[in-house]
């Protein structure tokens, strides 16, 4: 897809623009995290300490960046992350989102926090999955797991780690604590039609996976592994994924970026299942070191968020457009002709001064 006139030449740009046009509480939302918001700003300055060490005289010729993931062949290992409430970005909201993915051949996450029924978000024609926050309620949670599927999602990525509510100071001191009228959480009505609140279950362990995977034949992933103890748990547990994952931030501060987690996440797994990392994605060398260091793909949310609110379903093509063309030069750059080329030996810590 050509640039468009004027548009954003890189991630930060589009930030820029988006925090122009969004309203300060909306964009404090999307881009704040909890606390200090030290591990928002760790998972970008991990990509900052790593080198690329590229390989020359490869032969690259033309690249190909399409992967295989749980069934779906896709255009590039990076898919669109679970992020609550596009419609404060834009009147389309996911619908928009999900539009923009299935033009650029990628995997939408839904998230249960969507202001679009999953049903709406389906019909752009992609591949969905489903992000689920188990609920206390077992025959609420079940319904909502059999709503993903008749809507067509093809895995579920289950949040694991919210067993509270993280504090997020920045919509604290604007009192931003539900949505403005006329906007729900559409995923979250029960079949009454009532919309619940979403709860945050400190009871969840291995146990309600076990539950899941009774409830539904949809592959499952884990979203919030960062420790590798838990990884080897999530083998031994037969879950279908793992995604490295700190929340973007906005849960525990002070967590270990997820690039630093990522290595010990890929020993513990030891190839038995994908691999997947969010946080902090923005340029395609960083795509490019996550998956020289075992991640199978990535995820992004604050960006795709940045191109709705710049320019709806076009603006989130635009960043995604962005994010493939970045990654296709940087793999030519250093040596790659797919995925699969990229190794740990072309990363190195960056020199210290």
């Amino acid at each position: 897809m050509p640039l468009l006139e004027g548009a954003a030449l890189n991630l930060a740009e589009l930030a820029d623009d988006a925090r122009r046009r969004l309203d300060p509480v909306h964009w404090d939302f999307f881009a704040g995290g909890a606390e200090q918001e030290r591990t928002v700003r760790a998972n970008e300055a991990a990509f900052a300490r790593r080198c690329v060490v590229p390989r020359v005289l490869r032969g690259v010729g033309a690249r190909d960046l399409r992967i295989s993931l749980l069934g779906s062949r896709i255009s590039m290992p990076v898919l669109i992350a679970p992020t609550a409430f596009h419609r404060l970005a834009h009147p389309a909201g996911e619908v928009a989102t999900a539009r923009a993915a299935a033009e650029a051949g990628t995997i939408m996450v839904v998230s249960m926090a969507a202001t679009r029924p999953v049903e709406e978000i389906a019909a752009a024609g992609g591949p969905l999955w489903f992000q689920l926050y188990p609920q206390p309620d077992l025959d609420f949670t079940a319904s909502v797991v059999r709503r993903a599927e008749a809507a067509g999602c093809t895995a579920l990525v289950v949040t694991v780690d919210s067993p509270v509510f993280g504090r997020r100071e920045r919509d604290l001191r604007h009192r931003f604590v539900d949505l403005p009228p006329g906007l729900v959480c559409e995923n979250m009505r029960d079949p009454s039609g009532r919309v619940r609140d979403i709860e945050m279950d400190a009871g969840l362990d291995w146990a309600r996976i076990a539950w899941l995977r009774e409830v539904t034949a949809l592959p499952i992933l884990l979203k919030g592994v960062l420790h590798p103890a838990d990884a080897a748990l999530a083998v031994s547990h037969g879950v279908d994924g793992v995604l490295v994952s700190n929340h973007g931030g906005r849960q525990l501060d002070g967590t270990l970026a997820t690039l630093d987690a990522l290595p010990a996440v890929v020993e513990a797994v030891a190839g038995r299942l994908p691999v997947l990392l969010d946080g902090g994605i923005r340029r395609g060398t960083d795509i490019l070191v996550a998956l020289a260091l075992g991640a199978t793909a990535v995820l992004v949310g604050r960006p795709v968020l940045w191109g709705l609110a710049v320019g709806g379903a076009p603006g989130v093509r635009h960043m995604l457009d962005l994010l493939h063309a970045d990654l296709d030069r940087a793999m030519a750059l250093a040596g790659a002709t797919g995925p699969a080329d990229l190794r740990g030996d072309l990363v190195a810590p960056e020199a210290r001064r």
